[in-house]
C-alpha cells in the first residue's frame, strides 16, 4: 500500500488578488467559493491521494497563485472519519425527517379523530331530538355508548415506519448491498 498525501494550503503567491485566485479555482473545480475560502483557512479541499495524484493538485493550485505543500497521511483512516461522520450525519437528518412527519401525521389523526367524535355527537344530539316523542322508542334503550374505534391505520404506519427504519439500518450497515 503507497503512502497517502493530501494538499494543504500555505499561502499565496506575492501579487496575487486571493479573492480573484479563490473564485477562478472554484469554477476550475466546480465547487462553491466558500469550499475554497475553507481550504485556505486549514480544511482539505482534496481527499488523501498518491503523492503523484498531489503533486498534480499543487500545479493545479499554482496556476491560480495558490501555494501549497504536501502533508504526509500517517492514518489512512481519517478520510473514514470523514466519511462516518458524514453517514451519522445523512442518518440524523433522516431520523429528523422520519420524526417530524409522524408528529404531523399523529395532528393530521388527531384532527380527524376530533371531527369524527364532533360528527357523532351531533347526530346523537340530532336523533335525540327527532325520536324523544315518539312512545315506540321509549323502552329502547338508545344512550349506548358508540364502538371503539379500530387504530389499525395508526398500527400500520407505525409497523410501516419500523420498516423504513430497519431498511436505513440495514442500507448503511451493509452500503455495499444497496446500489447508487
Amino acid at each position: 500500500m503507497s503512502e497517502q498525501f493530501r494538499v494543504v494550503f500555505s499561502g499565496f503567491k506575492p501579487g496575487t488578488d486571493s479573492q480573484a485566485a479563490t473564485e477562478q479555482l472554484a469554477a476550475k473545480l466546480k465547487v462553491s467559493a466558500q469550499k475554497v475560502a475553507d481550504f485556505t483557512t486549514g480544511k482539505p479541499l482534496f481527499g488523501p491521494a498518491d503523492k503523484q495524484k498531489c503533486l498534480k493538485q499543487a500545479k493545479l493550485l499554482a496556476v491560480y497563485g495558490i501555494q501549497s505543500k504536501l502533508q504526509s497521511q500517517s492514518q489512512p483512516v481519517a478520510g473514514s472519519d470523514t466519511a462516518q461522520n458524514a453517514a451519522n450525519e445523512r442518518v440524523f437528518d433522516a431520523l429528523d425527517y422520519i420524526t417530524s412527519s409522524l408528529i404531523r401525521i399523529e395532528e393530521k389523526l388527531d384532527e380527524l379523530e376530533q371531527r369524527i367524535d364532533g360528527k357523532q355527537v351531533k347526530d346523537e344530539q340530532h336523533e335525540e331530538d327527532e325520536w324523544e316523542d315518539e312512545p315506540l322508542f321509549s323502552e329502547l334503550e338508545l344512550d349506548s355508548e358508540p364502538p371503539k374505534r379500530s387504530k389499525k391505520l395508526l398500527y400500520i404506519l407505525l409497523s410501516l415506519l419500523v420498516l423504513l427504519l430497519v431498511v436505513l439500518g440495514i442500507s448503511l450497515a451493509f452500503p455495499e448491498l444497496v446500489p447508487v
